[in-house]
């Protein structure tokens, strides 16, 4: 008789604890994210899922509780942790003056890299930037913009990532550019730990999903587990409407492009070789 063994977790939170002086802001919080998945954190805002992944990324001390990541504590071993993961706030933190390339570079140099050069390339042709690799990070749109952060994250190869709340003020095409990218971390082998408040976000990315509420994960599991939980749906024929956003990417299309009246592509435009804006 054989038995499978199940591997460690890559994430384990037991019994996190943080408050701000009377504010309780965890209070008892346990999850645990399997190697190479996606790991949604669903709670609306001041629910406490910021101040978890600042823990979880050494840059907060928990008041009780352990976490280790990728096998090493938060606590005992921080320099261990930081070389495992990398952080990708709510907004870009891209420098707009330097190009694409040039902030890919910046970032290599300062992980003490060997060809700089060659990794950004990679991670500019990865993310679909090559072409605009040369210009400079201010003429981006949002989703490129966010794309360009998350591959600056990815130097060095860290094996967990944290996103949080990744697509805070994105039009719906760059929110789907920045889904794709996420599903293909994780297609990659990247652990994903992603924080968010939008409800079709977790939906779509998540293997599972955790609902943090008040400072407490209060479900935590699939889609399908999760689902589980309310009654059995009632069937009945209703006629589907677009929803507003349907409409949206119909027209404009994944790459930009509007329908004229005509039938015909038509693009928005800007100076000579830039996406517009």
């Amino acid at each position: 008789m054989t038995t499978t063994q199940t591997p460690d977790p890559v994430i384990r939170v037991r019994g996190l604890r943080k408050a701000y002086q009377d504010l309780q802001v965890l209070q008892g919080v346990d999850l645990d994210v399997r190697a190479g998945s996606i790991f949604a954190l669903l709670g609306s805002n001041g629910a406490g899922k910021t101040t978890l992944v600042r823990i979880l990324a050494t840059l907060l001390q928990p008041d009780a509780g352990s976490a280790t990541v990728h096998g090493f504590d938060v606590v005992a071993q921080p320099g261990d942790v930081r070389r495992s993961i990398s952080l990708t706030g709510q907004f870009a933190a891209v420098d707009e003056v330097l190009t694409g390339r040039e902030n890919l570079v910046l970032v290599a140099r300062l992980r003490h890299l060997d060809d700089p050069g060659a990794i950004a390339d990679r991670l500019l042709a990865r993310f679909g930037l090559s072409e605009a690799g040369d210009r400079r990070a201010s003429t981006y749109s949002g989703g490129m913009r966010r794309r360009l952060d998350i591959a600056m994250s990815l130097i060095g190869d860290p094996p967990v990532i944290f996103l949080d709340e990744p697509t805070t003020g994105l039009d719906p095409q760059a929110r789907a550019e920045v889904w794709r990218t996420v599903q293909d971390l994780a297609r990659g082998g990247t652990t994903v730990l992603l924080t968010t408040q939008y409800l079709d976000e977790a939906e779509q990315l998540a293997d599972r999903i955790a609902i943090l509420h008040r400072g407490t994960i209060i479900q935590n599991g699939t889609l399908a587990e999760l689902k589980q939980l309310l009654p059995p749906a009632r069937v009945e024929y209703v006629e589907k409407q677009p929803s507003l956003e349907d409409v949206f990417l119909a027209l404009v299309g994944d790459d930009g492009a509007t329908t004229t009246a005509d039938g015909g592509p038509t693009r928005g435009t800007g100076p000579a070789g830039e996406e517009p804006r």
